[in-house]
């Protein structure tokens, strides 16, 4: 069983920085991949980036060159670094990871980007 816990997330004017956190209850070493997805109102939920022990990472085409997700094992906590954020960026936000064959998500984070 893995526990995710997102934080980070709020209003930001468009051009702004947000930083998400997503804190695992155990070792991220043995989650692999582990990633952020996110849910916009009306639309089917999406792959935003995600990382794997080894630190290869994926990003949707979208936020290549504004968004970067990182993790530090010694923390438990995997994190979405948002810059140059646009209203075409809110959502919810959602960590995953996937543990011994089974994927388990977070609650979830309102991100919302005014114009």
């Amino acid at each position: 069983q893995v526990q995710l816990v997102e934080s980070g997330g709020g209003l930001v004017q468009a051009g702004g920085s947000l930083r998400l956190s997503c804190a695992a209850s155990r070792s991220i070493d043995s989650i692999n991949p582990m990633g952020w997805y996110r849910q916009a109102p009306g639309k089917q939920r999406e792959l935003v980036a995600s990382i794997t022990s080894g630190g290869k990472t994926v990003y949707v085409d979208s936020v290549k060159g504004r968004f970067t997700i990182s993790r530090d094992n010694a923390k438990n906590t995997v994190y979405l670094q948002m810059n140059s954020l646009k209203p075409e960026d809110t959502a919810v936000y959602y960590c995953n990871g996937m543990y011994i064959y089974s994927t388990y998500w977070g609650q979830g984070t309102q991100v919302t980007v005014s114009s």
